[in-house]
This record gives structure tokens, sequence and C-alpha cells, in this order.
């Protein structure tokens, strides 16, 4: 979850700019072809199937050097619609109101399959629907998406966002946080959820998906620019080809694919990728019929939602927000 608009400015000094640092398939046959892939943040579980595809040789395999680095003070978002990168990890919601603003950025694959983040609380704080938020501190990030969420959960379950108060703690660790002048906030219970449980910190967690379908988008996402997918197509196809490899491992290996991303990030905490991974691994197919396949239909209804909340000043064109062209087939 990031600072949307912020983000979206400095995508569009990058893009305007900027030169393409798109790689040339031109060398030797046996040349490996090198790659970009930036994080939106530190490595954590959303990115295990990299490290496998990495460490598991499936980039080799398929001709690609790839260095999967973290982003600087530019976001992933603007490092890969300016072409500073290659691929990126991006959200569903900053690549909507990217494209509605010109950038040309494209989802190519589903990290996980549905939304699990939510607001999440201390079970003393007695918060277990959204109504209960009256009176309480959101403990905020700072995007304007957040006021727009709580208020349609609330509308839906009865409540006014207007007698909630928002304290902007910024990247602050959640436990930390609740402990002070915060009641709730917006976690991935993937990973902070998980947290709590070997904390021994018991949650009540409101999921955005349970009030409405229309927040049940893909989050996170990888992405790519439009020139890369005109010019370079076949290299969009493999680099796909091996990060879906990690992906799938990463399902049917969740202890050994935990094992390959502690390796490659050492300062993680050893029990929290471990049951992170585990938890994760049901979560990134889910009932989708291949990894990383998306909808039509979850593009438009979080757009509309988007829009009918004013965070887009126009509508987003959704076929060309995402595509499947480049997942591998299922018998691939």
């Amino acid at each position: 979850m990031k600072k949307i608009m912020l983000a979206m400015v400095a995508v569009l000094l990058l893009v305007s700019c900027s030169n393409s640092s798109t790689p040339s398939t031109e060398g030797k046959e046996n040349e490996l072809q090198k790659i970009t892939m930036v994080l939106d943040w530190t490595p954590n579980t959303n990115h295990t199937g990299l490290y496998v595809a990495q460490e598991n040789g499936y980039f080799k395999e398929n001709g690609l050097d790839v260095e999967i680095i973290t982003p600087g003070e530019s976001s992933a978002d603007a490092l890969v619609a300016s072409g500073k990168a290659d691929f990126g990890i991006s959200y569903q919601e900053n690549i909507t109101q990217a494209r509605t603003e010109g950038v040309p950025i494209v989802s190519i694959a589903a990290v996980i399959q549905h939304n699990t983040s939510g607001f999440a609380s201390p079970v003393d704080k007695n918060i277990q629907s959204p109504k209960d938020f009256v009176g309480k501190t959101y403990g905020a990030f700072g995007s304007e998406v957040e006021k727009s969420v709580i208020s349609s959960l609330m509308q839906i379950d009865g409540g006014d966002v207007n007698d909630v108060e928002f304290l902007n703690i910024g990247d602050t660790d959640f436990f930390t946080a609740t402990k002070k002048d915060v009641d709730f906030a917006w976690i991935y219970y993937g990973w902070t959820g998980v947290e709590a449980e070997l904390r021994g910190e018991k949650l009540n967690m409101i999921y955005l998906t349970d009030f409405s379908d229309k927040l049940d988008y893909y989050t996170p996402v990888i992405a790519t620019n439009e020139k890369m997918i005109d010019s370079n197509p076949e290299t969009v196809k493999t680099f796909l080809k091996a990060v879906s490899e990690g992906y799938e491992y990463s399902i049917e290996n969740p202890n050994k694919a935990s094992e390959i991303l502690l390796s490659a990030a050492p300062d993680l905490d050893k029990e929290l990728v471990k049951k992170s991974q585990e938890w994760l691994a049901s979560k990134y197919q889910d009932d989708a019929d291949r990894w990383g396949e998306q909808k039509l239909s979850v593009w438009e209804n979080y757009a509309n939602w988007m829009y009918d909340n004013k965070i887009l000043d126009s509508k987003l064109d959704a076929e060309k927000a995402f595509t499947n062209e480049f997942l591998p087939e299922g018998d691939e």
C-alpha cells in the first residue's frame, strides 16, 4: 500500500525525461540477457517465487540473467514505467491510478489471486466490524484510498467515517503503533497477521473482501511497461515462464522455498518467513486456473469503485491495464 499520488508524480517525471533501458535481444545465442526486476519493498514472502526462479536456475534456463533489486528514492512503478527497470512489483490500485494519468505501465501477472489485506486491531480494542471504527483512531499510511475504503465499509455496516480519527503513522510498525495512540491499521495478514500469531498477540481482522467484491483486487502484481511489451514480447514471455515456475515451486514446496528466500535475505526472521510462506502457499494461485491469471471483471470492478469514490478523475480502460498474454499455458 503506497502513497499513490506522490508515486504517480515521480512516475510522470521519470517517464517524461528518461531513455528506455529495455535490453537488446542482439548478441551471441549463448549470452544471457540482462534483466532488472525491482521489488516494491524489502524482500518478503510476496517475492519468494522470484528468488526461487533465480536460485533454481529457471531464469538461466530461459536465457535470462535477472538482477533483483529494491527501490531507492524512486518507486518501483516509476522505474518500470520509465524503462529504468524492466519488471517490477506493483499493485492494481497503483496501476489503475497511473493508467488514467497516461503512465504506460501494465500488469502481467497477479502474485496473489485475492486481496488478503484488511483492518487489524488487538482484540482488547473490541473492533469486530466496521461500525466499531466509530470513536477509534486509525493508523494511516498517507494514501487517499484509505478514507474511501473505510467509508465504504462503514456505510455497508453502519457508521460514519467522520467519527474516525486519522493519525498518520507512516511506516511505523503495527505492533508499536497499536500500543500507543492507534486502535487499528491496514495490514496484509500473510505477513503482519502471521507475525501476530507468532507473538501470541490475538487480532480482530476485518477483511475488505468480506464486505465488497469490488475491493477484491490484485495486490501485489508484476508489472512492465508498454514499450517492453511491444519491443520484446519474447523476453516478457520467457521471464514470466521462469517466474511462474518459481511460484509453482513455492506453492508445492513452501518450506524449501522459504529457505531460498532466507538465503537471499538472511536478515529476515526465520520463523516468520517459514510461517508466512506456509500461509501464502495456497493463496498464490488459489482458485485460478494457473498462477498469475487476472480477470477483466476484477480490474473493472475496482476501477469503477475508485471512480465512484472520486479517487480517479477519469474511467480506466481496463483491457489495456493488464494482460494474460505472456503467462505460460497449463501444459508448458
